[in-house]
């Protein structure tokens, strides 16, 4: 059961009782996709805890391409995204996957990146290009099997590397279509 969807879901203040509360009458693993923007808070750590599987991104590697990437509030900062993304790693016995997208503006940035993914020592890093419609065009096969190379050179064999080219993509039909492409920000065909 995960909790993402069309916001981020550590900026509800119940996330850690939704958990609890779901845990309580289902027993399926708990999974929380974050763009880790909070991780430095203790409440949201809290939280986080609770989950079987977190998927944090982590997308730049300095304040300036985490400005140029990600866009973020002015409030907040790459360095505390990276300092709590190492702190979690030190309390938190789940899994952790790290999110890396890359475009054409932080390319460059893949060595240091996976050296930043090292430090904090995920389970598995994930290494994406948008593949959805949006204003940003996905980097090519070649281009992201090339950063791979580079995240499992750095990571080595103890973290698992993977990318979203290499990923099996199986049909999923949506329980309800409109409703989908609604919060893929397309209109349905009356």
């Amino acid at each position: 059961i995960t909790f993402a969807g069309n916001g981020e879901p550590t900026l509800a203040k119940n996330l850690g009782s939704m958990i609890r509360a779901v845990k309580m009458v289902r027993k399926e693993k708990i999974a929380v996709i974050t763009n880790a923007s909070l991780i430095d808070r203790t409440d949201v750590v809290e939280d986080l805890l609770l989950a079987d599987l977190v998927e944090a991104k982590l997308d730049a590697s300095s304040a300036a391409s985490f400005r140029a990437v990600n866009r973020p509030m002015p409030e907040i900062l790459w360095e505390n995204i990276v300092e709590g993304l190492k702190t979690f790693r030190e309390v938190y016995r789940g899994h952790l996957t790290l999110q890396v997208m890359f475009v054409a503006s932080n390319r460059a940035c893949a060595a240091a990146i996976a050296k930043i993914a090292h430090q904090i020592g995920p389970e598995e890093v994930e290494v994406n290009t948008p593949l959805r419609a949006c204003d940003v065009k996905p980097l090519s096969p070649g281009e992201i099997e090339e950063i791979t190379a580079i995240f499992r050179g750095i990571c080595g064999a103890r973290i698992k590397v993977r990318s979203v080219y290499e990923a099996k993509r199986e049909k999923i039909q949506p329980f309800c279509q409109p409703s989908t492409d609604r919060r893929r920000g397309k209109e349905s065909p009356l």
